[in-house]
C-alpha cells in the first residue's frame, strides 16, 4: 500500500457535511485540470454554443483564460469588459426574470436547483450529461471574502456553473439593471438560453480576439 500511495494524493469531492470526507486515491493532476476549474476541456458547453464550432472554440478559450479570484484561489476566472452586447443580454434577462441579484440569492437558487436534480435522480429520471447551464457574473470591486465565497459556489456546482468577472463596480452594474442606489456585486443567469446568449456576447466582446 505504501508503494501504491507513492506519487498519489488523497482527493475527493468537497462535502461540507460535518465529519464527512469521502476521499479517494487519484493520481496527481495539474492545477488547471481541477474539477472546478473552468479551464477543464471536457466540460460540455450549452448546446446552442456547441452548435457553432467556431463560437464554441472561442467560448472555451475564454473560460480557460483569466486568473484566480483571490490570492490563494485555484479556479481561473476570466475578466471581461462590460461591453454593449453584454449589457443588452443582461437587460433582456432581467426583463424576462432570468437574473438573480446578489451572491446570497445565487446560492439559494443554485441550492434549490441542486435539490431538484437530486430528487429527479432518486425518482429514476434518465441521467443527463452535465454541461454548463448557469453563469455567475461578478463585479470587480469585491473584498477577498466575497471572492472566496464565490469560488466555494463554483466548486460546489461545477460543471454546471461557470463565472466571469466584469471590469466594472457593483454600483454601475446594479444601476444598469435595477436602478441607481441598488448595487449588484453578483448576478446569476439561471436559464440556458440566457447563459448561451451571454457567453456569445462575452466571446464576441473579448479584447483578445
Amino acid at each position: 500500500m505504501s508503494e501504491l500511495r507513492r506519487g498519489l494524493r488523497v482527493t475527493g469531492p468537497r462535502d461540507d457535511t460535518p465529519g464527512r470526507q469521502d476521499a479517494v486515491l487519484k493520481p496527481p493532476r495539474h492545477p488547471r485540470s481541477h474539477p472546478g476549474n473552468q479551464a477543464a476541456p471536457c466540460i460540455p458547453l450549452p448546446r446552442a454554443i456547441e452548435a457553432d464550432a467556431a463560437l464554441a472554440e472561442r467560448v472555451a478559450a475564454l473560460l480557460a483564460s483569466g486568473r484566480p479570484l483571490w490570492r490563494e484561489g485555484a479556479i481561473r476566472v476570466p475578466r471581461m469588459p462590460l461591453a454593449a452586447p453584454v449589457e443588452a443580454v443582461l437587460r433582456q434577462a432581467q426583463r424576462a426574470g432570468e437574473l438573480v441579484r446578489g451572491l446570497e440569492g445565487a446560492e439559494q437558487a443554485l441550492a434549490a436547483e441542486e435539490k431538484g436534480l437530486r430528487e429527479a435522480a432518486r425518482a429514476g429520471g434518465a441521467p443527463q450529461r452535465a454541461r454548463v447551464s448557469r453563469l455567475l457574473l461578478l463585479s470587480d470591486d469585491g473584498a477577498e471574502r466575497f471572492y472566496r465565497r464565490a469560488e466555494t459556489l463554483l466548486r460546489r456546482h461545477a460543471p454546471r456553473l461557470v463565472a466571469v468577472r466584469l471590469a466594472t463596480d457593483a454600483a454601475t452594474l446594479g444601476a444598469l439593471l435595477f436602478g441607481a442606489g441598488r448595487p449588484a456585486r453578483a448576478l446569476l443567469l439561471e436559464r440556458k438560453e440566457a447563459v448561451a446568449a451571454a457567453l456569445r456576447a462575452l466571446a464576441e466582446s473579448d479584447p483578445a480576439r
